[in-house]
């Protein structure tokens, strides 16, 4: 009787991630992962294994600067029309074709070659930033509107667990073909990762609760379809103190992550090492992060979990100082690789639901483009202009020190604006059932 009743609960708690709409947002996530992994670790490893010098290699982490610039064309995926291939609705033919995009332009990034043409490598990433950000932008859309409110979490830990795998199979499979067919076919294969979110949205067909865009006639109404979705969100109780925390809560955390491969080169770690450890366990610990995440976003509330997990992510930092003062150690990558991403899989279910209920419904497009643009952006330019600076100037384990206490000022922000009531203030329709949206 007793293992029939915990079969039972079993049953019930992995019921909403068998649902079709957590499972399509697994999916999705697949597709949204894979191009960062193209221009992230998988082309940091290649300019280093190229001889390319430090400073060189983290400018190249601009590319990414291209994902949060996305919020200023993200008002056209959600109010222009495609001809033809429009009749598959608005969500769905804009999924064929940024997927179609992200193919070509990650093959482009293949046939070019960094030793000879770091230019034209530079522009080649850009191209992938930018088609990966305008995928994202649908991808993120189609997800945030075919969810139901009660499924954000559970939807947000699938898309989480759809990324990681995406990111770090584009990213392992890059490697291990890398150092048997070389990078050029490496990144070819790699181009397949676009289809999951494309075939998902050719069988799911439209989401429900997506609002069809008004006919855009004149300046007028094009001027309103930009900036509806900034009026909107800027007139709710809290929101540039909201947009603040958006600003910081990352800051340590990108600066982190967007240089762990440099230090696993000059530490001597081969791709084979890399691809176990990083890669292999970190996606491990990032499965059950997630799974965590999840249970602690069910137990503790949104607000609880959201600050549980920016002091995890903080923190996770400070394993990596240890790494680099201990020097090559596999089992030391093991666990530093295993905190570090645990802790992002308990954020990333909880940080990314938080930020999924910001969205309204009528400017789901625009406003997540905002959001996921603003998360990462400080980082980023830091990483791409200063990053490698830092690192020869002041080692590995101070850098890392001080990503930790970077991320002090958005644990304390969010912590305030807990207390003043303006995480509940500053939710959007998306967090709403759909009987309370308002019209478009």
């Amino acid at each position: 009787m007793t293992d029939a009743i915990q079969g039972s609960r079993w049953s019930d708690a992995l019921k909403p991630y068998v649902q079709k709409g957590p499972l399509a947002a697994f999916f999705l996530g697949v597709s949204s992962g894979f191009p960062y992994a193209m221009i992230g670790a998988t082309l940091t490893t290649r300019l280093a294994q190229d001889g390319i010098d430090k400073k060189a290699v983290t400018a190249f982490t601009l590319a990414f600067l291209v994902y949060n610039l996305k919020w200023l064309w993200a008002w056209v995926v959600d109010g222009v029309r495609l001809p033809v291939i429009g009749r598959l609705g608005q969500r769905v033919s804009w999924l064929i074709v940024a997927g179609g995009l992200v193919m070509a332009a990650v093959v482009n990034l293949a046939l070019v070659d960094p030793a000879s043409g770091l230019l034209q490598t530079a522009y080649a990433a850009i191209l992938v930033g930018a088609a990966g950000a305008t995928f994202d932008i649908v991808i993120d859309a189609y997800r945030i509107e075919m969810l139901k409110p009660e499924q954000l979490g559970v939807g947000s830990g699938m898309s989480q667990y759809g990324w990681r795998i995406g990111s770090v199979a584009a990213g392992a499979l890059a490697l291990i073909l890398a150092a048997r067919i070389g990078w050029q076919g490496a990144y070819m294969a790699c181009a397949v990762f676009a289809l999951p979110a494309m075939l998902t949205g050719l069988i799911l067909g439209e989401p429900a609760r997506h609002r069809d865009p008004v006919a855009r006639r004149g300046l007028g109404e094009v001027w309103q379809s930009i900036a509806g979705p900034l009026v909107e969100f800027f007139q709710r109780r809290g929101a540039f103190l909201v947009l603040l925390f958006i600003l910081l809560h990352k800051i340590g955390d990108t600066l982190a992550n967007l240089t762990f491969r440099l230090l696993f080169d000059d530490m001597g770690y081969s791709n084979d090492e890399i691809a176990i450890y990083d890669i292999g366990i970190g996606f491990w610990a990032y499965l059950i992060g997630i799974f965590i995440g999840g249970i602690l976003y069910a137990r503790m509330g949104m607000k609880r979990s959201v600050l549980l997990s920016l002091i995890l992510m903080g923190v996770s930092n400070l394993s990596f100082a240890a790494l680099a003062a201990l020097g090559k150690s596999n089992w030391g990558m093991a666990g530093a690789i295993g905190f570090e991403n645990f802790a992002s899989g308990i954020g990333g279910v909880t940080v990314v639901a938080y930020f999924s209920a910001l969205c309204d419904l009528r400017f789901t497009a625009a406003q997540y483009a905002l959001i996921s643009a603003a998360a990462s952006i400080v980082g980023r330019f830091l990483t791409g202009t200063t990053a490698g600076t830092m690192i020869e100037r002041f080692g590995y384990t101070d850098f890392y020190l001080l990503t930790t206490v970077l991320a002090v000022p958005g644990i304390a922000l969010f912590w305030m604006m807990m207390r003043a009531g303006l995480i509940d203030a500053s939710v959007g329709s998306a967090a709403n059932d759909p009987g309370d949206q308002p019209s478009a």
